[in-house]
């Protein structure tokens, strides 16, 4: 028997606007996967949308390029804040 695919399961809460990561499941197709989400993941009513998406379809950057992918900035000092003037009309920054 072959095995069914794996799916990512996002939920977006009713207090955000982001969907979380919630967990993973496997199903034979797209509905089921989201009928079976909603049945796992959901039993509190806690969300207001779900994402479903095959684990095959999500790609990722590898652990060992974190320098490569996220301190590339750090060579780049006019990106940081410092180099501006914030109006005092923008108190939130």
């Amino acid at each position: 028997m072959k095995e069914w695919p794996l799916f990512e399961i996002f939920i977006r809460s009713s207090h955000g606007l982001a969907h979380r990561h919630v967990g993973s499941l496997h199903a034979a197709d797209e509905n089921m996967a989201l009928q079976a989400a909603r049945d796992v993941y959901t039993r509190r009513g806690e969300g207001t949308s779900m994402w479903v998406v095959r684990s095959s379809h999500i790609v990722a950057s590898a652990p060992e390029d974190k320098e490569l992918n996220f301190d590339a900035a750090d060579t780049k000092p006019y990106r940081h804040p410092t180099f501006f003037d914030v109006p005092e009309e923008v108190g939130h920054m």
